[in-house]
């Protein structure tokens, strides 16, 4: 059973997966937002071709991904937060990280190993194609014409996407083949990263922004810690991204505990709601939030107008965009947790952990001692190492 799985191709792993649906560099960061606040994706894949213009004969390639975490972060700089009419007009290439690694092609005939191989050094999405029996004329006539907003079809060809859960899922269904390792202690096998990004309670939100984005391209999370260095939430990317750009102006105003509380499940206290706008109004900034209101395809229930506050909608759809919280039961765990941050211990087993991580649907666990301090973080790449090294003793 061993060699079998040293056999096991990433098509393997990419049965049932459906087309990858994709943006154009050349798209604005408006169009993007547009996209994301009707996707019923998290991520949007970026790439090279723009299937809107009559010359599509350059080639076209995956070159990076973004969700609605790029887009709110590149708002909450300050020249983007007194001009954000100007920032939206941006190309959409300024989201990107400057390294292309991030998302990395791979034939189908790739093997399960050079898909860990990749994941290890520092791949999060593994661009696949699609085999489809689809005719070379019916490629032609989709290919001649034109394709407007996000489109999946790339010269006549489709193309998925594998991240890291998708290649631990694999694993999990074959544990029993790494027994003994699955069965030991985290703490024994050297995969507990003390290099955390961790942020205190009282600390301003905005000064956490680099953070943020580290952990988005990370796969992890922030902690929120107290004075003791106890693990009191999290605030991670994952959450962040199933809000509308409205979080913008409560991570410019809150502390990192009250941003807690906003972007935590069932939506702001209505306390927090005041706390944001009045904030806003002591910054001058309710003007570059009414452009926010006008860009944004649904009513967001955080009104940015200068009128009575008590005329807002109730908060407790401050957070919701159309179908994000209707959508399919893969986001459920998501939804629920929030800024209950997920947590093991040191002497738990690498396979708890693991099936911990999943059920979750979170790239990451965090390790905490008998006390409650923080020790650290296990992520799903630690994990691929360990395998890996097992998988290359067994060839």
């Amino acid at each position: 059973m061993a060699f079998s799985l040293l056999a096991h191709e990433v098509s393997d792993l990419c049965l049932g997966k459906p087309a990858l649906r994709s943006l154009s560099v050349s798209a604005t960061v408006g169009e993007a937002l547009s996209e994301l606040k009707t996707s019923e994706d998290s991520f949007i894949s970026v790439w090279s071709c723009d299937h809107s213009a009559k010359n599509i004969e350059d080639e076209c390639r995956c070159v990076g991904k973004i969700c609605m975490v790029d887009v709110v972060c590149f708002l909450c700089k300050d020249e983007n937060l007194l001009s954000p009419s100007s920032a939206l007009k941006s190309p959409v290439s300024d989201l990107l990280p400057t390294t292309h690694s991030l998302v990395t092609h791979v034939e189908p005939h790739s093997s399960l190993l050079e898909a860990i191989d990749l994941i290890v050094q520092g791949a999060q999405n593994l661009v696949v194609p699609i085999r489809s029996s689809m005719s070379n004329s019916s490629r032609r006539k989709l290919h001649q014409k034109p394709q407007i907003g996000l489109t999946t079809m790339h010269k006549g060809c489709e193309y998925c996407w594998l991240t890291q859960e998708d290649v631990v899922r694999y694993l999990l269904s074959s544990i029993g083949l790494f027994s003994p390792v699955a069965a030991l202690p985290i703490g024994t096998l050297g995969i507990i990263d003390a290099d955390v990004l961790a942020i205190d309670y009282h600390s301003p939100a905005s000064s956490s922004l680099p953070a943020f984005l580290r952990s988005l391209r990370d796969q992890t999370s922030v902690a929120v810690v107290d004075e003791n260095g106890s693990l009191i939430g999290e605030i991670s990317p994952f959450t962040l991204a199933c809000c509308d750009e409205a979080v913008a102006a409560a991570i410019a105003t809150l502390s990192s505990g009250d941003l807690m509380a906003y972007i935590d499940c069932g939506g702001p206290p209505e306390e927090i709601v005041r706390m944001v706008k009045t904030r806003l109004k002591q910054r001058n900034l309710e003007g570059m939030l009414e452009e926010f209101a006008l860009v944004s395809s649904s009513t967001s229930s955080l009104s940015f107008s200068s009128s009575d506050e008590e005329s807002s909608p109730s908060p407790k759809t401050a957070l919701s965009r159309p179908g994000k919280y209707s959508r399919s039961s893969s986001y459920s765990a998501r939804m629920v947790r929030r800024a209950e941050a997920i947590v093991c211990h040191p002497g738990s087993s690498l396979v708890a952990v693991m099936i911990q991580a999943i059920a979750h649907r979170v790239n990451y666990v965090w390790v905490i001692e008998d006390d409650c301090c923080l020790a650290g973080i296990v992520t799903f790449s630690s994990m691929l190492k360990i395998f890996r090294e097992h998988l290359q003793s067994m060839a």
